[in-house]
């Protein structure tokens, strides 16, 4: 089966206001950079976005928060974007901060079916408010939901035409996860390759997940926070 598409914009015509989306990367590493972009030029609003972090002011999520494209946001670490930060201080932006442990499990648990699941982590803390709490061999757990959505976008390094996909190092981050646990996987590669050129052994996620595969252009791959050693030291 050929999954591929022409580009970006093709990749995302049918997401629509009001869509759930997740975005695979860790910082500015690993992000589907085309279909950002491609959802800032469609134009879609009220979007809920599931994604490790919100990526900076001019660059990754960022830039849907700049057009005020997204409406919730269900994050971990948003520290390094100040337009987060102002929206959420305004109100203008709903968020729900997650402990990054949990929410990777809450991806995970998305895609393996699982519908919620006991944690230790945020008991007695604000993350715990409101949410079902129990006792396992005296210790006290809290009930967290798995996460799903309508669309996740994922980048990869490598994939084939049946969607089939390779992460290449830290790249390898909240992707694989992400990919199982959307209705509609959305992947844009570095190297688009022949069905049948991958190794079997360096496919880290089945084409079966994925819906729509194209080969990205431009990446810029940019570096979240530069820090330099100090000359002869």
């Amino acid at each position: 089966m050929n999954k591929v598409v022409e580009n970006a914009m093709e990749a995302v015509r049918d997401i629509q206001d009001g869509a759930t989306i997740m975005v695979g990367g860790f910082g500015l590493c690993g992000i589907p950079e085309n279909l950002i972009a491609a959802l800032r030029e469609k134009g879609v609003k009220n979007l809920t976005v599931i994604s490790n972090n919100a990526g900076v002011d001019d660059f990754g999520l960022g830039l849907l928060l700049q057009t005020r494209q997204i409406k919730k946001m269900i994050s971990t670490y948003v520290g390094e974007n100040e337009t987060f930060e102002r929206q959420c201080l305004s109100g203008e932006l709903e968020v729900e901060l997650v402990p990054q442990g949990t929410f990777a499990e809450r991806v995970r648990a998305g895609g393996a079916g699982i519908a919620a699941f006991f944690t230790p982590t945020g008991v007695g803390t604000i993350v715990a408010d409101g949410k079902e709490k129990r006792k396992f061999d005296g210790r006290e757990y809290v009930l967290e939901r798995a996460l799903r959505a309508d669309f996740a976008l994922i980048k990869a390094y490598k994939g084939d035409a049946m969607g089939n996909l390779m992460y290449r190092k830290t790249a390898r981050n909240f992707n694989p996860m992400m990919a199982t646990a959307g209705r509609i996987t959305i992947a844009e590669v570095e190297h688009l390759v022949p069905v049948g050129s991958m190794d079997a052994d360096q496919v880290h996620t089945p084409g079966i997940f994925v819906k729509r595969i194209f080969q990205g252009v431009n990446y810029e791959k940019r570096i979240e926070k530069r820090t330099y050693r100090k000359k002869n030291s």
